[in-house]
């Protein structure tokens, strides 16, 4: 039976030992060499609902195929989480060095971070400091008081597009402040575990619960990647480690986001991170009531030939090619809740989506980028040592040990801790010294050679962690503007270089957010009262025609070199020949630049008309009358024209009548020369003339 059972078994590549399947059917190898055969329907494509894009393909995969898929993912997923098992474990020790915990010199050297008894246990704070600065500058860089975001007009400007674009701007920077509550907390927690550890991630997605995009900080602890990767697109496994509350865990369940499967009660399994960050700040993880433990989702997004949605060339026919999916496990139950579409709809490349979004501090040799504690880390604990040794030193010194003779003074107790203004007694025998008797410990002062030490590692630390003073020129009112900002920029380069990655995160987060947005127009007004009057087409149309980018500057990495740059515009403004540089527009740009809040009310209202000169009402009018009058006056000059030409034709009109009657006159003269009978018609009529 066996032997036949293997002739007919196909390789599986996701099989588990001992498991295998054919298209209608699951082998099961048995300890006694036997072989359960169970008649399972394979996954199907042709089913209505799977063809859906978004559908939950685990429906619709036999529970076998199902079990056979986790236990080959959860292999992978165990693996890439041995790749990093070292950074874990660094970065779970260097939340010590932070030095949030209250530790007080104790007798009891297990509980003491000191290594001998009494010694001091303060902590340099020169870790803290650099992270705390990092978080500070990176809020106010990245989350400034007036929102996240602006938009970007391509093309030429007009009245009605810069109003769209302003109501744009605002309504986006009003979803990310407002309606999406957690993008603010999220993303300052994130900037101080960036500056920390060196790397956090944001997770944008549709929020199946919230219905509307989300953009969550993912802590690098809870993304399991394979340290070998180089890029979270290119990785072939992303696991985001979700701690579920069950009741969470039952509303996903009625959303239809998760199968409807009988899980067991999910473990307390605590990691070294989360359990090292309890211990600082004094929490305790473990939790004793079984409704209250939480549960351990795997998210994984990898690629797979998933059967019976296998992908296909043009022809129709499989190729055998592994595409993108998004799969959830419950990790304790090992049960698959999802398998999802991991593509855009229609994209016959098939390219994962990007879902996470690493935000880094500095890249250097694996997946995991490195952060202030590797680079601080050791300069912190030599701080911490020679800060220990300074004050432990002045504490011997003040109150230094000592040594007695048996034989010699007789005393109580071994305590000689004598208050100021007081004394104690002691026995001394006769013919003995006291010093004789008692000799102190040669206990040194605080070694100078050794604070000048500690100054100079902690300015070299300083530099690194970006915190050293910045040059000031103070006393010195003759140095450019220009000099001192390339100063401060050298000496800022660091956090320079890291500033412009933050913004370039920046921007690829909201370059999806708005990409959901899209897809999901009426969240952009979701709980707004919606003044702007926004609907499907005209969101679309908005995100069109305008570019949604960061309000922070990538060239401007904190407010100092903000300040500078007004300083040099003002300079070269003053310096500039009048009337090349408009004044108001300077100033008006100086004040966003020092982020001066209503601005433009400190603006003179424009003077009255009376001072300003005659009212632009007034003189339109007057240009109207001015050219009726010329009008006017065009017309009186065309009818005296045409006036003077009737004249003159009348004139020219009347000459040639007279002109013609003299010539008729003429001509009977000359015929009265010939015939001398018509002499007294002649002469009366030369009479008439006369």
């Amino acid at each position: 039976m066996a032997e036949l059972a293997d002739y007919f078994k196909p390789h599986d590549p996701y099989a588990a030992p001992g498991v295998s399947f054919s298209d209608d059917a699951m082998f099961i190898d048995q300890p006694d060499g036997g072989v359960v055969i169970q008649f399972t329907p394979r996954a199907s494509n042709s089913n209505e609902s799977a063809r859906d894009h978004t559908a939950n393909l685990a429906e619709f995969v036999a529970d076998s195929e199902l079990a056979t898929l986790a236990e080959w993912l959860l292999e992978g997923i165990e693996e890439d989480d041995r790749s990093r098992q070292e950074w874990l474990r660094d970065r779970a020790a260097g939340i010590k060095l932070l030095g949030l915990k209250i530790e007080e010199p104790r007798s009891d050297l297990a509980s003491s971070s000191a290594p001998m008894e009494g010694m001091s246990t303060v902590r340099h704070p020169i870790l803290t400091e650099a992270v705390l600065h990092f978080q500070a500058n990176g809020r106010g860089e990245l989350l400034p008081a007036d929102g996240p975001t602006k938009t970007r007009v391509w093309g030429k400007q007009t009245a009605m597009s810069d109003e769209l674009a302003e109501q744009l701007e605002m309504d986006m920077n009003y979803f990310l402040t407002k309606t999406a509550t957690e993008y603010v907390p999220d993303t300052d927690r994130m900037l101080f575990m960036v500056g920390f550890s060196g790397m956090a991630f944001k997770k944008v997605n549709n929020c199946p619960l919230k219905r509307r995009p989300t953009s969550v900080c993912v802590d690098a602890e809870h993304l399991i990647v394979a340290n070998s990767a180089t890029d979270i697109q290119t990785a072939p496994r992303v696991t985001h480690v979700i701690p579920m509350q069950q009741v969470t865990y039952k509303r996903m369940v009625l959303a239809g986001v998760y199968r409807d499967v009988s899980l067991t009660p999910p473990d307390a399994h605590i990691n070294p991170f989360d359990a090292a960050a309890a211990r600082m700040t004094g929490v305790d993880l473990n939790i004793t009531r079984p409704e209250d433990q939480v549960r351990t989702i795997y998210e994984c997004y990898t690629d797979i030939d998933l059967e019976g949605f296998e992908h296909r060339d043009e022809n129709g026919e499989i190729t055998g090619l592994p595409i993108p999916y998004r799969v959830t496990i419950e990790k304790t139950s090992r049960r698959i809740l999802e398998i999802r579409r991991d593509w855009k709809e229609g994209d016959k490349d098939y390219l994962r989506k990007r879902t996470f979004v690493p935000f880094g501090f500095v890249p250097a040799f694996g997946f995991y980028n490195i952060g202030l504690l590797q680079i601080l880390g050791n300069t912190s604990s030599a701080l911490t040592g020679a800060w220990r040794l300074l004050l432990d030193a002045g504490m011997f010194s003040n109150f230094p040990g000592f040594l007695y003779a048996k034989t010699g003074a007789r005393q109580t107790n071994n305590n000689f801790r004598v208050p100021p203004g007081g004394g104690a007694p002691v026995d001394v025998p006769g013919g003995t010294r006291l010093q004789d008797a008692i000799m102190a410990l040669p206990y040194k002062g605080p070694d100078p050679a050794l604070m000048q030490l500690a100054e100079q590692v902690a300015a070299s630390g300083q530099r690194l962690g970006g915190t050293a003073e910045l040059p000031t020129a103070e006393g010195r009112a003759d140095v450019p503007v220009g000099t001192m900002l390339a100063a401060i920029e050298q000496a800022s380069k660091i956090l320079d270089a890291v500033h412009k990655r933050m913004c370039t995160a920046q921007g690829t987060e909201i370059e999806l957010i708005c990409d959901l947005l899209r897809e999901n127009p009426s969240a952009l007004w979701m709980g707004t009262p919606n003044t702007n009057g926004w609907d499907e087409q005209k969101v679309l149309t908005a995100f069109a025609q305008y570019n949604i980018i960061p309000r922070s500057d990538p060239n401007t990495p904190s407010h100092v070199h903000r300040l500078m740059k007004a300083a040099a515009l003002a300079q070269v403004a003053q310096q500039a020949p009048v009337g090349i540089l408009d004044p108001v527009a300077v100033i008006k740009r100086l004040l966003a630049m020092m982020r001066v809040d209503d601005a433009d009310s400190l603006f003179a209202p424009p003077a009255p008309p009376a001072a300003n000169g005659p009212n632009p009402d007034v003189l339109k009018a007057d240009a109207a009358a001015q050219s009726n009058d010329a009008k006017l006056q065009a017309a009186k000059l065309q009818d005296a024209t045409k006036r003077l030409d009737i004249m003159a034709r009348a004139q020219m009109q009347s000459e040639k009548l007279a002109h013609d009657k003299q010539n008729q006159q003429v001509e009977m003269a000359k015929e009265l020369i010939i015939h001398p009978e018509g002499a007294a018609i002649l002469g009366s009529d030369l009479a008439g003339t006369v």
